[in-house]
Order: C-alpha cells, then structure tokens, then sequence
C-alpha cells in the first residue's frame, strides 16, 4: 500500500473513495440512531399496544441482543462475502424492518421488526470500519475514524432528540417514516457506487461456534438488560441467562482458539495478543458503558425529578450531541498529527470530572445546569472515542481487519447491555431506598440519580487510569510492503 507522497505530505483521498465512505457512514448513523430514538416514545407505545413497560423495553433490548448476536458472525462475512453484497444485504434488511415497523399493527409486529432493523445494523457497522481500514492510508486514518465515531458515539445520543422532535407534533409511527426514505436512497445509492473492497476468500463456516456466539452474547445482553427484574427478585430467567452466558462463553472463546490454530475461526480472537488494541479495546468498552447508561438515565431523571416534557428532554441533550459530532473530524486530523495521549487523557480528565458533577444533580438543579454537565461530557467522549477506535483497530494487520471491528463492536454491545443494567440498577436501588423513607417521586428519582452517577464516576476513573496506557500505532509490517506499480498510480489500494 502506498501511504505516502513525493512531498512528504499526507497522501490524498481519492473521490471515490470519500464518497463511498460517505454513503456508509450516512447509512450506519441513520442504522445505529434506532438503537436509542424509541426511548422517549416507549410511553406512547405501551398506551397504543395496552403492554407495560417490562414488555415494552424490548424494543430496546432487542434491538441489541440481534446486534449482539449477529456482529461475531461480520468476521466471517466480510471475508467470505463482497463489500457490496454485504452492504446491499444490510441495507434491505434495515429498509424492510423499518417499513413493517412504520405499519405494525400489532406490538410482537413491532418487535420483529426492529429484530430485522438490527440485523441489518449488525452488519453495516464492521463493514464501515473495515472498508475504512483497508482504503486509508494510515496518515488519514484519525480524520476519517474522527467521522466515524459519530457514528459510535453521537448518533445513539442524538437518538432522543430526534425522537422528541418528532413526537412533539407526531405518532410514534413517523419515528420509522421519517428514516425510510434515507434508507431507501442509501440503499439505492450505495448499489451504484460501491465497488469490492479487499478479496474474499472461502473458510469453513462452524455451526458450533454460531450457537456458542449466540448463547453467549446472546444470554449476556439479555440477562444484563434484565438486571431490574433481578433486584425486584423476578429474575430467575434473567440469572440463568447470565449463566448460560458465562458458560457459553468460555465454550466460545476456547473453540475459536483451537480453530484459530487452523485459521478456521468464525472470530479470530489473536487481535487481542496485540497489547495496543487490548488496552484500547477495554478504555473504549468503560466509555461505551459510561455512555449508554448515561443516555438513559438523564431522560429519567430530567421527567420525573425535574417534571421536564419529552421535547425539553430531547433539546437537553441536543448540544452536547451537537458538539460531539461538529468536534470528532477535528479530534481525527489533530489525532493524525500528535498521535492518542495528548487528545486522550485530557478527554478522560473532562469526561471523570463531568460524571462525578452530575453526582450534585437534584430536584432544584435548574435546566441550564444539566445542559452544561452534558455538553462537557460529550466533548470528553469526543477527545476519547477517535483517539482509541483508531488506535484499537489501527494496530491490528491488515489481514484481520474484519475480526479485529467484529471483535470491537461485538463488544460495545455488550458493554452498552452492561452500562446501562449497571447504572439503572443504582438508579432503581437508590430510588428505592429513598421511597421507603418518605421522599417524593421527584426526591427519590434525584437520589437514585445520584447513585448511578456515582457509579458512572468509578467506571471513568479506571477509564482514565487505561488512557495512559494507550500507545501511538506503530504500523504494521505488512502495511510497508512498497505497493504494487498499478496502486502506485491510483494512489489508493485496489478494489477487486
């Protein structure tokens, strides 16, 4: 690959290329903002389909137990399989759920439907990153990685927004009209554009492992986003899904181990024997969990301690969400010149500092306050999220790509599952807690706030104490080799 200029300057994007970016990454945002747009109209939901609120949650917890089980498979995909067959594939899965989604009616309707719209998501995520990886040279990576952490990270926080917006003058069903036909012109768009990236090669596909990936991941996020049940000691199927979690797990890893020895992995665990990307990989799952868990407790504690109406909600969050994206191309190019500390360690101070300020919020904590506290949290996450995504992944060889993505956002699901279970159980005890000594709703809800940020505040203190640990990328062997005359000319790798 050549990754360099005569000038010594960084070497140039070709057009096609940021527009095929740009197609993946218009439609990974549209994909990934479904994860969290429904949080604000679940009350809506549950009055139109006369479900409660324990049945009504998994149009969320769905949504990420398909992501959480599909994503392990997208290593093996997208090396079995064409960029543009994946891309096609995931694309008209998201643009069928979404219609069946618009038009449900019936609740189990709905549900399958975001089941479908997860699938598809499922896929598009590794493929960006993996086509990111395999076009840019690695002087450009932070810039374009810098785009793609909107994705990660602002698009799941912006979700609430949009939602509010929409709702304010409009049903629930206009949440899916109104992406359809994003979905629909990405879809139509990417068809005509993008060529394959990389070659695909034949591997074995192990049955086993799928079931073993999808007990594990599966019964993980599921058990975790059930943790409310548990503490309300209704959990019995919630515990055991844990524990078929765990143990599926283990099965799970130690086969891929032994495949790996024969290259037959469904995900090839070896990125993690590289010390930068396990040390990343784990900054960014504190971060995700932090993040996630801090999305749906702001909501609660914005209508029910601050009595707020869901468009106030959604405006709150909007800033912070705002800045986030508007920061992370900037955060990218800066990343490209100074390398990941200097951009890191200063996100994961702001980001600690912020969480622990939010641990002051009560019931006479004005508006304004809470947009401030949100606004700095999202520009720590900003100065995190670039800096880390392209260093994890950066440091893994070409050649593993794929699983190396599969791996990260396999992950993310999980930490999000965990982050979340992890900060509304506080939430619920502290509440809880508050209730039985005669505080009102509002005074409770405030406590049981404050608890879950206490946690949040633990889990960015051992963020920022692994941000040190993160080293620049050094790239990797297989990446010097001196290119090809033909990528010489085209000033990009080949696309077959």
């Amino acid at each position: 690959m050549n990754t360099g200029s005569p000038t010594g300057q960084p070497p140039v994007i070709p057009r096609e290329v940021k527009i095929v970016l740009s197609v993946l990454v218009i439609s990974a945002m549209v994909m990934i903002l479904n994860e969290t747009i429904l949080s604000v109209a679940l009350p809506a939901i549950m009055s139109d389909f006369n479900v409660g609120a324990d049945v009504a949650q998994w149009l969320t917890t769905g949504f990420m137990l398909t992501m959480a089980v599909v994503i392990p498979t997208t290593g093996f995909l997208l090396q079995r399989f064409t960029t543009k067959a994946i891309f096609l594939t995931a694309l008209s899965l998201f643009a069928v759920g979404t219609l069946v989604a618009a038009i449900a009616p019936a609740f189990s309707v709905l549900l399958g439907a975001r089941v479908i719209q997860a699938a598809g998501t499922a896929l598009v995520l590794p493929l960006l990153m993996t086509v990111a990886l395999t076009v840019i040279p690695p002087e450009r990576r932070g810039t374009v990685m810098g785009i793609i952490a909107i994705v990660i990270s602002v698009a799941p926080a912006i979700g609430p927004t949009v939602s509010g917006f929409i709702l304010n003058s409009l049903s629930w069903h206009w949440l899916f009209w109104v992406m359809l036909p994003i979905a629909l012109l990405a879809l139509i768009a990417g068809g005509s554009i993008i060529r394959n990236i990389g070659e695909t090669r034949t591997s074995p596909f192990d049955v086993p492992s799928v079931i073993l990936s999808a007990a594990a991941f599966g019964g993980l996020v599921y058990g975790l986003s059930s943790m409310s049940s548990i503490i309300e000691g209704e959990g019995t199927a919630a515990i055991t899904a844990i524990i078929v979690g765990v143990f599926a797990l283990v099965g799970f890893v130690w086969r891929q181990i032994g495949l790996g020895k024969k290259d037959r992995a469904l995900l090839d665990l070896s990125p993690f024997r590289i010390r930068n990307f396990t040390v990343s990989l784990v900054v960014v799952l504190l971060a995700m969990g932090s993040l996630l868990g801090t999305i749906m407790v702001l909501p609660i504690y914005l209508q029910t301690a601050l009595g707020v109406s869901a468009l106030v909600t959604g405006l709150v969050v909007m800033p912070g969400g705002l800045l986030q994206g508007l920061a992370a191309p900037l955060i990218g190019r800066l990343y490209d010149a100074v390398g990941p500390r200097p951009i890191l360690i200063p996100g994961a101070i702001l980001m600690t500092a912020t969480v622990w300020w939010m641990t002051t919020l009560s019931t006479d904590s004005p508006t304004w306050i809470v947009v401030a506290m949100h606004i700095c949290f999202s520009i720590g996450l900003a100065l995190m999220m670039t800096p880390l995504m392209t260093t994890a992944l950066g440091s893994v060889p070409a050649h593993m790509y794929s699983h190396g993505s599969a791996i990260l956002n396999t992950l993310q699901q999980l930490a999000g599952a965990a982050g979340t279970a992890a900060m509304i159980a506080a939430l619920s005890i502290g509440t809880g807690l508050a209730s039985e000594a005669g505080r009102t709703t509002a005074e409770a809800t405030a406590t049981g706030t404050r608890s879950a940020f206490i946690l949040a505040g633990v889990i960015a203190i051992f963020a920022l104490i692994g941000s040190f640990f993160v080293t620049r990328v050094q790239e990797p062997v297989e990446q010097q080799v001196p290119a090809t005359a033909d990528e010489a000319d085209e000033g990009a790798p080949r696309a077959v």
